[in-house]
């Protein structure tokens, strides 16, 4: 089993202080013989007139490489493989890419981080990894 990420308790405290139940730790997936693990999966319990809990999945990117663009290769590498497989297995949940806020203010702010963003339609979560809160919610 895959080292959780750094950054990893700091997205999920921020989730839970944004309403959300973690429900998934990792979030398992399997496809064809390969298992996979999402960093997490939540959902968000029903609010009066919805007829079910909204569901997600979160992988969360430390991007701390020495490399920017390493970083956003890695992330979005990953990230598309991770959307693949659920969209085919869990299509009511949708994947997000968590980011601290130094990383979506770095390379992901920038020219070549929106169009990849952007191009391949990636939805983002920024969390303060500091004060354990989610900052944005993208897509």
């Amino acid at each position: 089993m895959s080292a959780k990420n750094v950054y990893h308790d700091a997205v999920v405290d921020a989730l839970v202080a944004d309403g959300w139940t973690i429900t998934h730790d990792p979030l398992p997936l399997e496809f064809g013989g390969r298992k996979l693990r999402v960093d997490l999966g939540a959902e968000r319990s029903p609010i009066a007139a919805e007829k079910a809990g909204e569901k997600i999945a979160v992988e969360v990117q430390s991007c701390l490489q020495p490399s920017a663009v390493a970083d956003l290769h890695q992330a979005l590498g990953q990230y598309s493989v991770y959307r693949l497989v659920l969209a085919g297995q869990q299509p009511d949940r949708p994947l997000y890419l968590g980011v601290p806020t130094e990383a979506y203010q770095g390379i992901l702010s920038e020219p070549l981080g929106q169009a990849a963003l952007n191009g391949l339609g990636v939805r983002v979560v920024v969390f303060d990894p500091d004060r354990r809160e989610i900052v944005k919610w993208i897509g």
